[in-house]
């Protein structure tokens, strides 16, 4: 058994790392409110822009649009998101399973030290890698996938897709394939932008008459790439909501965790204790028998 000083040290040790899980889990707690708050309230933009692209849809040939103009997939474009630090349970280890299940040819762009790490360590084609702050600015998004855009017209590659963790509620984290581009007709694109913001049927335009100026076509043409981005966006929103609730749950578990072995410890502290005083005891009372 155990010394009493060696469990005294390991007792010490364990409240200091209580305390620690306990500032990390209140330090994600904040942060995950914030995130979550900016995933929601992007939700009813999200649906509306849907909503406006649906009335335009049934108006328009959409087989003329490049982005809706499928092709075969040779090399496919996968966005990979993931947190830049650690200790939030297994969320990357489930988005890199979903990685290493991809057999075909394909070009990796990743958003998050973690992700990059694992597309190096694997060797996979990383084309580019991206850090995105905790607030996600649309201006940081929007690069990423200007240049996912840029090597999909050019035909660097042939899909655009993202791997990231969809936020459900601060214990549910599922990991999702999410197909972005090419789309076979615009009603995919709404039925994908609906289920991303957790609606649970894609909207749909109500009877009222639009009038689209200068025309259909050049409102497509400007309103479909400002939609992927918009779309890529309230992934990335997802994900970082994910991330922080992953984070906080984990946190809590280990405090949780720590503080079971505190009170274990504390026990074996106490019998190990007794057993010294009881020990004590009995070899002062074998001295005095002895010497009477």
């Amino acid at each position: 058994m155990p010394s009493t000083r060696d469990i005294r040290r390991r007792i010490k040790s364990v409240k200091n790392t209580r305390q620690i899980t306990k500032a990390m889990e209140l330090v994600a707690a904040s942060k995950m409110k914030k995130a979550q708050q900016a995933a929601l309230s992007g939700r009813p933009y999200a649906t509306l822009m849907a909503s406006m692209l649906s009335s335009l849809a049934a108006r328009v040939d959409e087989s003329q649009h490049p982005f809706l103009v499928e092709r075969p997939v040779k090399t496919r474009g996968i966005l990979l998101v993931t947190t830049d630090k650690g200790l939030c349970g297994p969320l990357n280890a489930n988005l890199f399973k979903l990685v290493t299940e991809i057999k075909e040819p394909a070009k990796y762009y990743a958003i998050g030290r973690k992700g990059s790490q694992f597309l190096a360590r694997t060797k996979r084609d990383m084309v580019a890698s991206f850090q995105v702050h905790d607030r996600v600015p649309f201006g940081e998004v929007r690069s990423i996938v200007e240049l996912m855009v840029k090597n999909f017209t050019e035909g660097l590659i042939d899909t655009i897709e993202v791997i990231y963790p969809r936020f459900t509620n601060t214990l549910i984290q599922t990991p999702r394939v999410r197909p972005v581009l090419p789309l076979r007709n615009l009603k995919e694109f709404i039925a994908h932008l609906a289920d991303s913001t957790g609606s649970s049927q894609a909207p749909i335009s109500d009877d009222r008459e639009m009038l689209f100026e200068p025309g259909l076509r050049p409102v497509l043409d400007a309103l479909m790439p400002f939609y992927v981005n918009r779309h890529i966006f309230q992934l990335v929103l997802s994900a970082k909501a994910s991330e922080h609730s992953a984070r906080m749950v984990a946190m809590k578990t280990a405090k949780d965790n720590a503080s079971n072995l505190l009170d274990d410890l504390t026990l074996d502290y106490n019998k190990a204790r007794q057993s010294a005083i009881t020990q004590e005891i009995l070899e002062i009372a074998a001295a005095q028998f002895a010497t009477s």
